[in-house]
């Protein structure tokens, strides 16, 4: 706690101390000079500065540049890691789409392969089918022609008979006659020119 005496009390406190302009009053009267241009601290002032410049350069040259020169060492490391796996994984790309493209070709060639034998063989077998066929319908033809030959000698034997009949009933009726059967056919024999 602090307490006012009252010697303390009667005496003027602000002389010698410095108001709230910041100079001494005795400098108030002489016009004082702001401290950084006051010509007798130049010398403490750049002792100073070279001294804090020297500390600063110091602490940059041997933490912060090292530390910045690792990190972009680091990150060029990493970068170059980066690029060269990207290298690679397209090379890999690059190969897989090749192989893609070569195994769709050979998928392609014997696709053709398979169609061109499923081509000849239904070919074959339609060609095989035809002959069959061709060989069945000449035969049923042979046979239909047989059977024809034999329907048309029979007809064509029975044909004397039936022109003797009918020369016999025509005779017979037209001409109210009778003739034997040995001169119709003699007459039948003469008329086809047998």
């Amino acid at each position: 706690m602090f307490v006012v005496t009252p010697a303390y009390a009667e005496s003027n406190p602000t002389e010698g101390t410095i108001s709230e302009t910041g100079a001494h009053e005795g400098d108030a009267q002489g016009g004082g000079v702001f401290p950084p241009f006051d010509s007798s601290t130049f010398a403490s002032q750049l002792l100073w500065l070279a001294i804090t410049f020297g500390l600063f350069y110091l602490f940059m040259s041997k933490v912060i540049v090292p530390r910045i020169g690792s990190i972009l060492e680091h990150r060029r490391d990493r970068i170059a890691q980066d690029l060269d796996e990207a290298n690679r994984l397209k090379e890999e790309g690059d190969a897989a789409i090749a192989a893609y493209e070569q195994e769709l070709a050979d998928a392609r060639k014997k696709a053709s392969v398979i169609a061109e034998t499923a081509r000849e063989k239904a070919k074959a077998a339609a060609e095989a089918e035809r002959v069959s066929t061709e060989a069945e319908l000449g035969a049923k033809m042979a046979e239909a022609e047989k059977s024809i030959s034999a329907i048309k000698a029979k007809a064509l034997a029975d044909v004397d008979t039936i022109a003797e009949d009918a020369a016999s009933d025509v005779v017979q009726h037209l001409l109210g006659g009778t003739v034997t059967k040995a001169e119709i056919a003699a007459a039948i024999r003469a008329a086809s020119g047998k």
